[in-house]
């Protein structure tokens, strides 16, 4: 199959579309629920504090640290998921990645290869597509996926479709730490479960779930919405078939994040992203590839669309 092939057949399914919207619409803010769950994580201080203080600590770190070395699996279920692994530098302010993935994905189709570098640099996503679709495109090897461009596109045509099939599951790779502890911060069943160890380092593991209302009715971030357009995101977000999110995190004694555990019920089964963190403050630069190396898959999908060639043959 070539690599205009693939493209005619990408697709993604309600449940990567569900992982999208977790990362998307979480909040940077918390309350002051759980007070009075105390819990010993003050290992350097001694001092005993409550489970948000522990995970409002952890927010602040991570989102001050800005970047970490990152060691990703993500297992997504239905005809069009699959399980990958993900392994790099990635930034969140800005949004930065440099990262190989193997598995699943983009990786399962035949053209591409089997350990698919990606480059992310705000909105912009680029994938080493490989010699196959070099041979194919002009020596360009490089897929560009304008997210941002996308999205507007999207909105403008009143066609989300477009944007999914044109990604895949791409924007579930932006998993922002700090964005995954804020929303852990509107649980309100938030909890210690108790010490454990993470790769010999010792941790205390909390876990919290949230339903879709109560994501929408903590989300402080959503407060600049009118009420029509709430009603319409929360009707997206259960047509998407989002039941609840279930986070899990381990934090160390200098109050960062090891490993993150996210859960989320969808209609095609319980999509589940692990994400062990280390290197906090890592340099995370990365250099995009050449324009003469690149080819455009939204250019390319215009192109496929105007001439009728988008059947899966």
């Amino acid at each position: 199959m070539s690599i205009r092939g693939s493209v005619r057949r990408r697709g993604a399914g309600a449940a990567a579309t569900a992982m999208l919207l977790a990362g998307a619409v979480a909040c940077s803010g918390g309350g002051d629920k759980n007070d009075a769950d105390a819990t010993d994580t003050g290992a350097k201080t001694g001092t005993k504090r409550s489970v948000t203080q522990v995970i409002t600590a952890a927010y602040k770190k991570t989102a001050e640290a800005k970047s970490a070395r990152v060691n990703m699996t993500m297992s997504v279920p239905g005809a069009d998921g699959g399980k990958m692994t993900m392994s790099g530098i990635m930034g969140w302010d800005p949004t930065l990645m440099d990262m190989t993935m193997k598995g699943s994905g983009l990786g399962a189709d035949a053209d591409m290869p089997k350990n698919a570098r990606i480059i992310w640099q705000n909105d912009v996503v680029y994938v080493d597509a490989g010699a196959a679709a070099a041979e194919e495109m002009d020596g360009k090897r490089w897929m560009k996926l304008d997210l941002g461009a996308m999205a507007e596109q999207a909105e403008k045509s009143g066609d989300g479709e477009l944007t999914k099939q044109l990604t895949g599951g791409l924007e579930d790779m932006n998993q922002d730490p700090a964005q995954q502890l804020a929303m852990l911060l509107d649980s309100p069943n938030l909890k210690h479960v108790g010490s454990e160890k993470i790769d010999g380092a010792d941790t205390e593991h909390y876990k919290g779930t949230l339903t879709v209302e109560e994501m929408m009715a903590t989300n402080k971030s959503l407060d600049v919405l009118e009420p029509k357009e709430r009603k319409e995101l929360l009707a997206g977000m259960k047509k998407a078939g989002i039941k609840g999110y279930d986070t899990e995190v381990w934090v160390n004694e200098d109050d960062l994040p090891v490993r993150m555990d996210v859960g989320i019920d969808s209609p095609e089964g319980n999509i589940e992203m692990s994400m062990k963190l280390s290197d906090y403050g890592a340099k995370a630069q990365v250099e995009v590839p050449p324009a003469d190396e690149t080819f455009d898959l939204m250019e390319m999908f215009k192109e496929l669309a105007g001439s009728g060639d988008l059947s899966g043959s």
